[in-house]
C-alpha cells in the first residue's frame, strides 16, 4: 500500500519536470549584467490618483486640479501632491513614469493587465487563475533566476488580492505549476484602522501541536518515507520530499522563520513604518528581501471591521455611507490608510533599504491598475482612468531623480513615451538581466517568451 500510494498519489508537478532544464539554461538567457537581485512590487489596489500624487497640475482649472496643492520635491522643477511630503524629500531616489497607459477603465481588466503584465492577454477573463495562464511575474523570476533555498522565492503580503469572490490571475505559477505559486500569508481581514500589530498566521502551528508533537510528526513522515523507498527514487517523489523539507524549514528553522518575525525589529523602526497593517507589511517586505526572497508582492487594499472590503484608493466620492458606515470621497484620501500612511511607510522603506545597503540591488515598483479621471465628478471624487496614469520605481539599478514620459496639461492623455503594463513587466526582467525574449518552458516542452513588452532601458 505504501509503495503504491507513494507512486500513485505523488503525481509529477510542472515545476519539478522543468526545474533541471530551467537551471541549466538560466545563465544563457541573461543578456546583460543584472542590476537587481530582489523586487518589491507594491500594488495600490483600486487606482491611485495621478493628479493628487505623482503628476499634479497646479495650473489646471479647479475642477481638474482638485483640493490639494503641489509641493516641491528633491528633483528641481518636479512636484508631487501635498499628501506625499516625506516621499517628495526622497524623489532624488525615484524614477516617476508619468505615461503609463492601457485601454480599460474596468477594475477587473486593469488588474489582470497589471498582474499578468500584458494588456492584450489571450483571454479577457480576469479571474480565477488557471494552470493554462501565463505565469505571474514572481513565477517567471523564480524560473529564470532559480530557487532561494529554504525560503519561498515569491511571497505575497499581507494576503492575496481578491475582491469578494474574485481571485485574480497573475497571482499563480500558471502553466509552471504549483512550484511557481507564491507563498501567501493569508492574514485574516482585520479592522486595520484600529489594529496596531502584525502577525504571520500562516507560520503558526495549531495550538494543539507543540514542539514535541511537531517533532514526532516529522519522525513519522521520515519513517513512512523509509518504507516507501522504492517510490522515493522517482523524480516526482523526490520533488515532493523537497517541498516537505522546505515547508518544515519555514516552520521549524529559526533563521527562515525569523525572516517573517517583525518582533525582531527595533520598536522605533516599526514606529517609523507606521503601526498599521500596511506599514508593517512594507517592513516585512524589507526583511524578506534581506533574507533572500526574490519577489515580494504587497497588495494595499483595506478591510473594514465587519470584514467588508473597502478600498480607499478607489475614490469615486459619495455622500452615502458604504460598507459599515464608512464614506468615500476625496476627503477620505487624508484617512490613515491612504496617502499619509503610504507616504510614511514608503519613505521608511526607501531609507531602511538605503541604510542597510540593499537599495541598489532591490527594485521597488509602485503602481495601480489605472489612474483617475482628470475631471472631478459630481460627488467630489474621481472615476477610473486607464488612458494615463503614473508608476514609480526605485533602486535595483534605476537612476533616481528622473521623470520618464509626460502627460498632457490635465493628466488625461499621454503626451509622449507611452509605457504599457507589459513594458513595465519587461522592465522588471531587464533589471534582473533578462530580455523579454527570455524563455520559460511550457509543460508540453514548448518555449514561451517571458514578456511581450519592451523594457524602458532609459530608466537605468
Amino acid at each position: 500500500m505504501l509503495r503504491l500510494s507513494g507512486m500513485g498519489a505523488v503525481a509529477p508537478t510542472f515545476g519539478s519536470l522543468i526545474a533541471e532544464t530551467s537551471a541549466a539554461g538560466e545563465a544563457l538567457q541573461q543578456t546583460h549584467p543584472a542590476t537587481a537581485t530582489r523586487c518589491i512590487f507594491i500594488f495600490l489596489c483600486g487606482g491611485p490618483s495621478q493628479l493628487d500624487m505623482w503628476d499634479p497640475k497646479p495650473d489646471a482649472p479647479d475642477a481638474i486640479r482638485g483640493p490639494f496643492t503641489a509641493i516641491p520635491t528633491s528633483i528641481p522643477g518636479v512636484r508631487f501632491g501635498e499628501l506625499l511630503p516625506l516621499t517628495a524629500q526622497r524623489a532624488d531616489k525615484l524614477a516617476i513614469i508619468r505615461s503609463m497607459t492601457h485601454d480599460s477603465n474596468v477594475h477587473d481588466v486593469g488588474i489582470a493587465y497589471t498582474l499578468l503584465a500584458d494588456s492584450n492577454p489571450p483571454t479577457q477573463k480576469a479571474f480565477p487563475p488557471t494552470r493554462s495562464d501565463h505565469p505571474g511575474l514572481g513565477a517567471i523570476l523564480r524560473e529564470l533566476v532559480g530557487d532561494t533555498g529554504a525560503l519561498p522565492a515569491w511571497v505575497t503580503i499581507p494576503r492575496a488580492f481578491t475582491t469578494g469572490n474574485r481571485f485574480y490571475k497573475g497571482q499563480s505559477g500558471g502553466f509552471l505549476g504549483p512550484a511557481g505559486d507564491p507563498f501567501f500569508l493569508d492574514a485574516e481581514p482585520k479592522d486595520s484602522l484600529a489594529d496596531k500589530t502584525f502577525s504571520v498566521e500562516a507560520l503558526r502551528p495549531p495550538e494543539a501541536v507543540d514542539a514535541g508533537r511537531f517533532r514526532h510528526r516529522r519522525e513519522l513522515l521520515h519513517a513512512l518515507d523509509g518504507h516507501a523507498h522504492e517510490a522515493a527514487t522517482s523524480a516526482a517523489a523526490q520533488a515532493v520530499q523537497h517541498d516537505y523539507e522546505r515547508a518544515f524549514a519555514l516552520i521549524d528553522t529559526d533563521a527562515v522563520r525569523g525572516a517573517f518575525d517583525l518582533a525582531r525589529e527595533p520598536e522605533a523602526l516599526r514606529d517609523r513604518y507606521g503601526r498599521n497593517e500596511y506599514g508593517q507589511s512594507f517592513l516585512l517586505a524589507r526583511r524578506l528581501v534581506a533574507a533572500g526572497v526574490t519577489t515580494v508582492n504587497v497588495f494595499w487594499t483595506y478591510y473594514g471591521p465587519d470584514g467588508c472590503q473597502f478600498n480607499l484608493w478607489d475614490n469615486h466620492g459619495s455622500d452615502q455611507p458604504v460598507c459599515g458606515g464608512y464614506k468615500t470621497g476625496l476627503a477620505m484620501i487624508r484617512a490613515p490608510y491612504c496617502c499619509p500612511a503610504f507616504d510614511r511607510a514608503f519613505a521608511a522603506l526607501i531609507d531602511d533599504l538605503a541604510d542597510g545597503g540593499l537599495l541598489d540591488e532591490t527594485l521597488i515598483v509602485v503602481t495601480g491598475e489605472f489612474g483617475r479621471t482628470p475631471k472631478i465628478n459630481k460627488n467630489a471624487g474621481r472615476d477610473h482612468w486607464g488612458m494615463c496614469y503614473s508608476t514609480v520605481l526605485a533602486g535595483g539599478g534605476v537612476r533616481g531623480g528622473q521623470v520618464y514620459g509626460a502627460s498632457d496639461a490635465h493628466a488625461a492623455w499621454v503626451k509622449h513615451s507611452p509605457v504599457r503594463p507589459e513594458d513595465l513587466g519587461a522592465t522588471v526582467l531587464h533589471a534582473f538581466g533578462f530580455p523579454p525574449e527570455a524563455e520559460v518552458l511550457h509543460p508540453t516542452g514548448r518555449p514561451v517568451r517571458a514578456s511581450k513588452g519592451r523594457p524602458v532601458t532609459a530608466l537605468f
